[in-house]
């Protein structure tokens, strides 16, 4: 997600500096178009490859490279919060300011909050193809606003390896609790998109989790190894 919205508001920023988006032909745009050059980013999600613009007439230069810049936190947190409840005009305006980037209108601002919220429905509900022998699930809290109050929810997630070893975010959901029927409702959703050939699933010890797994996936279940160390007693 990182690596479609950085380039996205790159095009933003040169479309309002150059009267027209980079693509298009348009006599009256105040610069042209000359291609692109390829430069790296080092973020804490990876290594993305972005590609600059570059113009005829003048030079452009994303802010949010600039050394000691903290874009790269302010776009993670804009995207985290993406998966939990949505993004917002004013998350983004706050992001915009923080990568130093100048001129995007409040239009261009809500088009972008509409195009990275339907990239994370995309992404939440593709289909789940091949088989997936191994399923990590985990729970963590926190804090979100709804109906105008700060309250915490349960955000899971559901990690797969398929048969050849690559790993995958499988699934996010959030709920008021990790409640058996909520973690049920989870994997019911994961499998009608397509989960299957699951032999053996890891999380913590919560029974509302290991009831879930029996029920839907009729899997092998094994208690995380983090979470059985931190509940292992300490002599003294």
């Amino acid at each position: 997600m990182i690596g479609f919205a950085a380039p996205r508001l790159m095009e933003l920023e040169v479309e309002s500096q150059t009267g027209a988006a980079y693509s298009e032909k348009n006599p009256d745009r105040l610069a042209q178009p000359n291609g692109y050059r390829d430069r790296v980013w080092e973020t804490r999600a990876g290594t993305v490859e972005l590609l600059l613009p570059k113009l005829r007439k003048g030079s452009y230069f994303p802010g949010f490279l600039e050394p000691r810049r903290m874009a790269e936190k302010a776009l993670t947190a804009v995207v985290q919060k993406a998966y939990v409840q949505g993004v917002s005009t004013r998350s983004v305006d706050d992001l915009v300011q923080a990568m130093g980037m100048s001129g995007i209108s409040k239009s261009q601002v809500s088009r972008l909050c509409g195009e990275i919220d339907d990239k994370v429905k995309a992404f939440l509900g593709r289909p789940i193809e091949g088989d997936w022998p191994y399923l990590w699930i985990d729970a963590t809290y926190v804090k979100v606003r709804q109906n105008g109050r700060i309250v915490s929810v349960a955000v899971i997630v559901a990690v797969g390896v398929n048969s050849d070893g690559r790993r995958e975010v499988l699934g996010v959901d959030i709920g008021p609790s990790e409640a058996e029927t909520f973690w049920t409702a989870f994997l019911r959703k994961l499998a009608r998109r397509g989960l299957r050939g699951v032999k053996l699933v890891v999380s913590d010890a919560h029974e509302g989790i290991k009831a879930a797994i029996s029920k839907v996936l009729n899997a092998t279940w094994q208690c995380c190894r983090v979470h059985f160390m931190r509940n292992v007693p300490i002599p003294r």
